[in-house]
């Protein structure tokens, strides 16, 4: 009862505070209405978004970090009847109810979401409660490892480190404000202050938002499709920019390398090995030789690090790129305490001093990234790494890891502005790179920030993970989750991070099994036990080296991601509902996920498994490693080893791979080989693939990129490929050596020709590797390879 009694009693108060409309006017996309208690703005930003912005009178309001347009032309219809005003564009009706305000939200006749009340203040929070359908399934919050979905949980929206986690957190680095419903919408609290979702937790019908201050507005995006939801949701909050082609390379990385030699060493290793490289990430001894008291130097210790130009230059010279923590702290006993609290870059606290607390590190103050002063100050620092030739940015700790109450910043108070911190440090940096360096795509690694962040080219991480088959197990989950909201590159501490004293190699193979299948292929760990493979004994290096080799491989397809994803925001790991949206049981599925169109992919998440479980989502699958075919929406157990995880391809797939490279810097697609994995099932198919020189800022936006598409039809016994290329970019070959994989092709073709003209069918490998324009079919393996030289816009192959 007494539960129930402080429900009741909450309900009864915010009723009697509830706003009465007054009046209203309709200007281009904004109805503004005026009522009793302030004003509510509805704002169009295009046909299928739309922001209720209230501004109560007397209550502050912070600007909007996440929306990064201006409202697009939209036509508004707008009627009124006595007791409700109704607003509809082409996608999206809103319903105004009068007294007491109150908004529900249509697509065509369905509603999709109604407010249970309009704005809701109590004691210091305000925000908004919203009524809950039966069934309804909740996806989203950031980062939290809670399941997929996460109606029924409450938690914290305040940015915050979970050292070591596992198998649960409910409140972790990056949290995210918004949810993403089976009901077709996706709700963003547009609100950058320390807050709570109360998401069905309290009341198993009410999904309430609220916050300590910040902004009283929220978004609602409609769409006929999940990818159709994350497409109009990051127009309204930004696309992340295309990365530079060596970002989907791999990284050497650790906590840390203490020395030059150390970092020359490490490059050297895989060098010598053979095993690709094309990043080099130095955590914090790049500035001090101690973890603690050297934060916020920022600049070269010469001690360890003696000619850190020259090494950069030979580092490039190698196709290493290389990238270096930052924190936004400066320690009081660091070389620029000084100078940051004369240039005005520490945040004060209430008596107006620079305000300073104790952490882990040190006595530090906390640079205030809201403050044209401060990011003035800030930038220059990065500006002069960058003329020295550093390659990329690691912002850690930018929750911030500590961040006091009382803390000032230039725009409101600590608990104000908090889950906008680490978007506002990328922004900075961002913004600084595109104008100081415009030939240059930004590279910017950061551990928090806010929705919108991609937009900056932040590449978020999952943070300190643990180092155990506990750390492994919600990976999947914690990157679906995000990337649902823009956050494409969303990737682990490949092989955990945290603890684990003695060494796994099984869980080590695992995770970098893995990691050949997210967006960033990076092992970090703490030095006791190597992240690096080429440190550990032959036996892990061979096991593993067909998968990183792979990831080279793969660079054609992966970027072709990347470009879909700056397109359309589509994620790089997208969830199994994509599939079949009419399946619930699938949004729950967090152990295994579609890499791009072509692959799905169930990382091995115990030890000493002879097989693993796959929800299969429909359709007909292949395993990758040895053709088995699969079908249906089951739940099938595939085969594994040591050396293989479950990875199947889809019928009807296009994969091109490209030739394997010890870097980026050598890459080439004037070689490719175009796998089809060809199935009865499927009668017509197409793929594409995007190229461009991997470096130009804005190619897109410059035409300075081409596109390869490849299309199937087949027809009566006839099988048609159809290959077709446009556009142009420097560096584009005149011509490609194009290799065709048909798989589960079974029998020798009678017949194959390209454009018309008869090709040769070779009986052996060894001919058709010494040949041009040729055929052979391994009745082994069920593979045809034909081998043409691409050179015309449009070729087509048939095979009969």
């Amino acid at each position: 009862m007494r539960l129930v009694f402080i429900v009741l009693s909450f309900l009864c108060s915010s009723v009697v505070g509830a706003a009465q409309y007054q009046s209203h006017q309709l200007d281009a996309n904004r109805l503004q209405i005026q009522t009793d208690k302030g004003q509510l703005s509805l704002t169009f930003y295009q046909s299928d978004v739309v922001e209720a912005f209230y501004q109560p009178d007397g209550v502050k309001q912070l600007p909007s970090f996440s929306i990064s347009k201006q409202p697009a032309a939209v036509n508004l219809r707008l009627s009124e009847a006595t007791d409700s005003l109704t607003v509809a564009s082409a996608g999206l009706t809103v319903k105004i109810n009068k007294a007491p305000l109150q908004l529900s939200y249509y697509r065509g006749d369905t509603l999709l979401l109604a407010e249970e009340q309009g704005y809701v203040k109590q004691n210091e929070q305000h925000g908004f409660r919203f009524a809950l359908s039966d069934n309804e399934k909740l996806l989203g919050g950031g980062q939290r490892v809670l399941g997929m979905d996460r109606r029924g949980q409450k938690f914290p929206l305040y940015n915050k480190a979970h050292y070591g986690y596992s198998t649960q957190s409910s409140q972790m680095y990056f949290s995210l404000p918004a949810v993403m419903s089976s009901n077709k919408y996706l709700l963003l609290f547009d609100n950058s202050a320390k807050g709570e979702a109360d998401l069905g937790h309290t009341e198993p019908d009410i999904m309430q938002f609220s916050a300590e201050g910040g902004r009283s507005s929220y978004v609602v995006v409609a769409g006929d499709s999940y990818p159709a939801l994350i497409d109009n949701y990051t127009a309204l909050t930004g696309r992340q920019p295309l990365p530079a082609r060596w970002t989907l390379g791999n990284y050497a990385s650790r906590f840390g390398y203490r020395n030059e030699a150390e970092a020359r060493a490490v490059v050297q290793k895989f060098r010598q090995l053979k095993l690709p490289l094309d990043a080099l990430v130095l955590d914090l001894y790049w500035f001090g030789p101690d973890i603690q008291g050297h934060m916020g130097n920022l600049a070269w210790d010469t001690n360890a690090f003696p000619q850190p130009e020259k090494m950069l230059a030979d580092l490039t010279a190698d196709g290493i790129n290389t990238i270096l923590v930052t924190e936004p702290f400066v320690l009081t006993s660091s070389k620029r305490w000084q100078e940051a609290a004369a240039a005005g870059a520490i945040a004060p606290g209430l008596d107006g001093k620079p305000k300073t607390f104790d952490f882990y590190f040190g006595n530090t103050g906390l640079i205030d990234v809201f403050n044209p002063k401060a990011q003035d100050w800030f930038w220059q620092i990065y500006k002069d790494l960058a003329k020295q030739g550093v390659a990329g940015v690691w912002g850690d700790l930018g929750e911030p890891e500590v961040h006091p109450d009382d803390t000032v910043h230039a725009i409101g108070m600590a608990n104000e502005v908090h889950n906008a911190y680490g978007h506002q440090w990328a922004d900075m940096v961002y913004s600084g790179m595109r104008r100081d360096f415009p030939e240059q795509r930004p590279f910017i690694m950061m551990r928090a920030g806010a929705p919108g962040s991609q937009r900056f080219g932040m590449v978020p991480w999952t943070g300190d993970v643990e180092r155990s088959w506990g750390g492994l197990k919600p990976q999947v989950e914690l990157a679906l989750s995000m990337g649902l909201f823009g956050f494409g590159y969303i990737h682990s501490d490949l092989g955990g991070f945290a603890g684990g004293e003695q060494f796994d190699k099984e869980l080590y193979i695992r995770w970098l099994q893995y990691g050949v299948f997210q967006p960033v292929y990076r092992p970090h760990a703490q030095e006791h036990i190597a992240p690096e493979m080429v440190f550990h004994d032959s036996d892990t290096i061979e096991t593993l080296r067909p998968w990183l080799n792979l990831r080279y491989q793969l660079l054609p397809y992966n970027y072709t991601l990347a470009y879909q994803n700056s397109q359309s925001g589509i994620p790089l790991m997208r969830p199994l509902f994509f599939a079949d949206e009419t399946n619930a049981s699938l949004l729950d599925e967090k152990n295994s996920y579609f890499w791009g169109d072509a692959f799905l992919v169930a990382p091995v998440t115990e030890p000493g498994v002879t097989s693993w479980p796959v929800q299969l989502p429909g359709g007909v699958w292949f395993d990758y490693f040895d053709g088995q075919r699969y079908e249906g929406s089951s739940k099938v157990d595939v085969p594994v080893s040591i050396n293989t995880i479950p990875v199947l391809v889809k019928a009807g797939s296009f994969v091109p791979m490209a030739e394997l490279v010890q870097s980026t810097r050598d890459y080439s697609s004037k070689k490719l080989t175009l796998h089809y994995y060809a199935d009865q099932s499927v009668a017509c198919a197409k793929g594409e693939m995007y190229e461009d020189d991997g470096k130009t800022p804005d190619a897109i936006a410059k035409s300075e990129f081409e596109l390869l598409n490849f299309y199937y039809l087949q027809d009566d016994g006839t099988h048609k490929f159809e290959l077709r290329r446009s556009g142009d970019y420097a560096g584009k070959p005149d011509s490609r050596e194009l290799t065709l994989v048909v798989h589960n092709q079974s029998a020798t073709p009678k017949h194959i020709s390209v454009d018309g003209k008869y090709l040769q069918l070779v009986p052996q490998q060894a001919r058709f590797n010494r040949m041009q324009n040729v055929a052979w079919y391994d009745k082994a393996t069920k593979q045809l390879k034909v081998k043409i030289n691409w050179l015309a816009d449009k070729q087509q192959i048939l095979i009969r």
